[in-house]
């Protein structure tokens, strides 16, 4: 393959990174891979469940191999019951990116957390940190009764109420505690947005045309993550003494409805229809979001031979390159 004409040390010299975002199963990790055969990258993991050391099989984490082929940063760095703010995200980012520039490397962020690439490009709300004992008390109040919690948001944050289901216990339990913290409502607050993060992206979205596609990948991929001792690595997890079934990295897609199995609320011969249903509804989710993305450039990987979604991402950075020395 014949590559595009580019200056790469342009990228660094007017430090701008690239984005590499898009659903589950569409070759994000393998797109970033093989850009590093053409490029001087390093790459920012932009997936919330990645960044577990333990969770492996589920989180469809890059192999040693893999990692080893290109500097990988942001993961494997956290234990299951550890948290991570999206704001902690954000600077351990720009922090990161500013090393890889002076190394005279390019960032390349890669993922499909994509509340994490919005918060880089939109901004953060200035939300106060968790506070234990608040989040534990509305913890067992939503346990006892989610239609009242969802009542009290309602009266202190009628429009966050209004997104919010009473059975997102995540979300609910956050608004509310924020109010209690603040004393303002989440919805105020997030009005007002800042972002530490300084350097323009280079998006590129991979984004299939295809949903049946798209769902026959998300089915070969869980049903390989099966294959390759899921429900094991689940059950190993839930013998760590920090284990708990209601933290962040316990309640991501598959792990959660392994739980859910271990827990009695299904039998076995519908875990993987549980856990496919959750996955088809995540890439949904991230399609949504990928759609706001006006400022991206568009492939779908399904389309194109590996090859020739390498030439088109290399072409999109050549065009960048000639922008950035006019």
């Amino acid at each position: 393959m014949s590559e595009p004409t580019c200056n790469w040390n342009q990228f660094i010299e007017q430090p701008t990174a690239i984005a590499i975002m898009g659903p589950t199963a569409s070759g994000k990790t393998a797109l970033a891979l093989a850009l590093a055969k053409y490029l001087p990258i390093e790459i920012i993991n932009v997936d919330s469940v990645l960044i577990y050391r333990d969770l492996n099989i589920g989180a469809a984490k890059p192999t040693d191999t893999e990692l080893a082929t290109v500097p990988h940063h942001l993961i494997n760095f956290l234990g299951q019951a550890q948290s991570y703010s999206v704001a902690e995200f954000v600077t351990d980012a720009q922090r990161i990116a500013t090393e890889i520039f002076a190394r005279g490397k390019i960032p390349v962020l890669v993922g499909g957390t994509m509340m994490y690439f919005n918060a880089l490009t939109q901004g953060l709300s200035d939300l106060p940190t968790a506070d234990a004992d608040i989040r534990a008390r509305l913890q067992a109040e939503f346990e006892q009764n989610p239609a009242a919690l969802h009542a009290k948001l309602r009266k202190v944050d009628p429009q966050a109420a209004a997104r919010i289901n009473q059975a997102d216990q995540q979300r609910l339990i956050r608004a509310l505690e924020v109010y209690e913290v603040s004393g303002k409502s989440l919805s105020s607050l997030q009005h007002s947005r800042s972002t530490p993060w300084t350097y323009p992206l280079l998006k590129v979205a991979l984004m299939p045309v295809s949903r049946q596609a798209l769902h026959i990948k998300i089915a070969q991929r869980l049903q390989g993550m099966f294959a390759a001792g899921l429900v094991e690595e689940v059950a190993s997890l839930a013998q760590q003494p920090e284990h708990n079934p209601e933290s962040p990295a316990m309640r991501s897609v598959g792990y959660r409805q392994v739980l859910e199995f271990f827990a009695g609320h299904y039998p076995e011969d519908v875990l993987y229809d549980k856990a496919l249903v959750a996955t088809r509804q995540l890439a949904k989710r991230q399609i949504t979001w990928l759609r706001k993305e006006t400022d991206a450039v568009i492939l779908d990987p399904y389309a194109h031979s590996p090859e020739q979604l390498i030439t088109r991402v290399l072409q999109e950075v050549a065009r960048k390159c000639k922008d950035m020395a006019e």
